[in-house]
């Protein structure tokens, strides 16, 4: 069986190192291969031990939310990434979003800018989503409430102290709509706000939602 033949089950997926040292056992020097096949285009590098399918495979390629989940982890996708899958800005990103509990880092790939900012436990694990991309494609991403609390939390000039402060800032500097901000649910807030950073302001925010 050839390595397009091996390949083609992980359509659509980030193929780890260790899916290649498996498909490549039978080579001497398997990572030579791995390098031979890079310059082939058969695979592309996202970053070390990490790979897609080359132009030269015409395989599906895993969706950008997907590949930022395997990038560097633990993670899911947030921010202004997330608050525009949701609909809550109207500006559309060109850098993919995360959020992690290992270091903050940024990685410039061939498919995109991809950055990832560090939250401690038990805040992380609040507010996660698994949605489906496509085809044997999912990626964890924070829901809409958790998107717009980590983007508070991770931007050090965001000091919440007054509704009105805190409407001006939804609603003219993140331009989001106030029937988008009703559907915000507040009570998913309030069960995190005991764990979170940045407490006074996302009481302030719940206490703006609730207004609105």
């Amino acid at each position: 069986m050839d390595f397009r033949e091996s390949i083609i089950r992980y359509a659509g997926q980030p193929i780890t190192k260790q899916i290649l040292l498996d498909i490549l056992k039978d080579f001497k020097r398997p990572f030579d291969k791995i390098d031979e096949l890079v310059k082939q285009g058969f695979l592309l590098q996202v970053k070390r031990g990490l790979y897609i399918p080359g132009i030269k495979l015409k395989m599906s390629m895993p969706e950008s939310f997907l590949l930022a989940n395997h990038i560097h982890g633990p993670s899911y996708v947030s921010l202004d990434a997330a608050l525009s899958y949701w609909g809550l800005i109207p500006e559309k990103v060109y850098e993919i979003s995360s959020i992690t509990t290992a270091t903050s880092k940024i990685y410039r790939t061939p498919v995109g800018r991809f950055s990832f900012k560090r939250m401690r436990l038990p805040f992380y694990s609040f507010g996660i989503k698994q949605i489906v991309l496509g085809e044997n494609q999912t990626a964890l991403i924070a829901t809409p409430e958790k998107a717009l609390c980590d983007k508070i939390i991770t931007t050090k000039s965001m000091i919440l102290r007054s509704s009105k402060q805190t409407i001006e800032l939804l609603l003219e500097d993140l331009r989001m709509e106030k029937d988008a901000l009703r559907d915000i649910d507040s009570n998913e807030i309030k069960k995190w706000v005991n764990d979170a950073p940045k407490k006074e302001s996302l009481m302030m925010l719940i206490k703006t939602l609730e207004k609105i």
